[in-house]
């Protein structure tokens, strides 16, 4: 396997590459190919030119890119097709009439290009054996007689377009080695981008590996940061908590001796309060007192007034009563009467 030649996807070049990898060495650059289109772009203008070169379609033409080449490094078929002249070959579409009429088995070919789209890629018989020599693997592919026809239809069910190489191909080493022993092949190679990717997901899980070592020893350098912070934290919440209580401490002493003077001006207060008090209610007994006596003398003015009444109507009744005698109830009365006689009147 290590005898075959193989190129390697680089940018768009597989036109490049699908030549070479037929070819079996390094035939074709991207400056003999590009050559190679700005003659068939000459040949096309000059063909167009024939018609008239005051003409809408030659203006059209010289306006419009190539259409053999591009910047991005694809070839046409009619590129390939004048590179690989040079050497004698010719290709021949696999699925028209003139090549199906002739009931060719495929096995029994030299080489065929498969071109979808903008990608060429090549398959090779070199001694027995057939591989896909395609650019976009990491090497070649071995294929089997009898898988052969399966394959390329199913590249034609894919939307490939197949040419068939006929004429004599150039003698390469590979054909020579493998022209006398067979290769037996254990691993299918890959494609590039699916070794690339598991490759950078290997070097990724290794500078994983390395970050989290690294991440390991920072985060232990982080925790002990951390729990210092949190027991600097406490201690200031603990000086805190002491400070709140001293300050709770004096308030409780200024407080105590407040309600220390405030009781002794509240006793100071309370002597005169009780003084007071003491003259005001004196004042309202005597107020109280001297109504009664008020009302008291009226009350016996009234009583001496109705007494003298009832003296008066029985003088005119002539019915003699005792001086002592008094009626019932009225004895209270008459020593009121009696007293307050001996009082001089209230002056009205």
């Amino acid at each position: 396997m290590d005898s075959i030649f193989h190129e390697k996807q680089e940018g768009s070049l597989c036109a490049q590459h699908c030549l070479n990898n037929l070819l079996q060495g390094e035939y074709f650059t991207p400056v003999d190919l590009s050559s190679i289109a700005h003659q068939l772009d000459e040949e096309e203008r000059m063909r167009m030119a024939e018609g008239g070169m005051a003409s809408e379609e030659y203006r059209t033409f010289l306006q419009q890119p190539s259409g053999n080449m591009d910047d991005s490094g694809f070839f046409s078929i009619q590129v390939i097709s004048n590179a690989l002249r040079v050497w004698g070959l010719e290709l021949i579409l696999f699925n028209s009439r003139e090549y199906q009429s002739l009931m060719i088995n495929p096995i029994n070919e030299k080489a065929f290009i498969c071109n979808y789209k903008e990608h060429w890629f090549t398959i090779r018989k070199l001694g027995q054996q057939w591989f896909n020599l395609n650019s976009l693997l990491t090497g070649p592919e071995l294929i089997s007689d009898t898988y052969l026809a399966l394959f390329l239809a199913q590249l034609q069910q894919e939307g490939y377009s197949i040419f068939v190489i006929r004429g004599n191909l150039p003698e390469c080493e590979a054909e020579q080695i493998l022209g006398i022993m067979r290769v037996q092949q254990q691993q299918r190679p890959r494609l590039i981008g699916e070794e690339e990717a598991q490759t950078s997901s290997g070097s990724r899980s290794v500078a994983l590996g390395q970050s989290e070592m690294a991440f390991g020893v920072e985060d232990e350098v982080v925790d002990e940061d951390e729990e210092l912070k949190r027991a600097l934290a406490l201690s200031r919440q603990d000086i805190d908590v002491e400070d709140e209580e001293a300050d709770l401490r004096r308030a409780i002493q200024l407080s105590m001796q407040g309600a220390v003077m405030s009781n002794k001006s509240s006793e100071c207060g309370v002597g005169n309060v009780k003084s007071g008090s003491q003259a005001a209610g004196s004042a309202a007994r005597e107020q109280r007192e001297g109504q009664n006596e008020t009302l008291t003398a009226e009350e016996l003015r009234k009583r001496r007034q109705a007494y003298f009444d009832r003296q008066q109507q029985q003088t005119q009744t002539n019915i003699p009563q005792p001086k002592d005698t008094q009626p019932t109830g009225s004895s209270g009365s008459v020593n009121a009467g009696s007293e307050g006689d001996q009082q001089p009147k209230p002056s009205q």
